[in-house]
């Protein structure tokens, strides 16, 4: 059965693409055999998983290094970097572009535990402190 061609936003991996690419992140460089063996469950076909690193080549998410015929692959794109574009896009078409209604969100979840609640407000306070510090830096720069 022909693969089924998925339309895909710029720079957003389909399911499939996604899932070889996370074993990827994960092993952090590999031949195709590694990369196959580190996809989880359900694993795809091997010849699958060669169609989607050329895929994700194509895309500029995966590099090589040809050694005598085989080739290593490498992470062009880190996952900090994806997530961060997903999680930017998930906040612009789902919660109107606000952190604040993102939050919102999560905090109605009643599975949210009372130390993951405090995490959350040292994490709070430390950006508001590290946002503090930069501020008086660039005022002193100024003078």
């Amino acid at each position: 059965m022909a693969r089924k061609k998925q339309e895909s936003q710029e720079g957003r991996l389909t399911r499939a693409e996604e899932q070889v690419m996370q074993a990827i992140w994960r092993i952090g460089k590999g031949f195709a055999g590694d990369i196959a063996a580190a996809v989880e469950e359900p694993k795809p076909a091997y010849r699958t998983v060669l169609t989607e690193i050329r895929i994700l080549e194509q895309k500029g998410f995966v590099g090589h290094k040809d050694f005598n015929g085989s080739n290593q692959y490498f992470p062009l794109v880190s996952r900090e970097e994806y997530s961060g574009t997903m999680l930017g896009t998930l906040i612009k078409n789902y919660f109107n572009a606000s952190y604040t209604s993102l939050v919102s969100f999560f905090l109605k979840d009643k599975n949210i535990s009372d130390d993951e609640l405090a995490m959350l407000g040292n994490l709070i306070e430390e950006k508001r402190n590290s946002q503090a510090e930069n501020k008086n830096k660039g005022k002193e720069e100024r003078k």
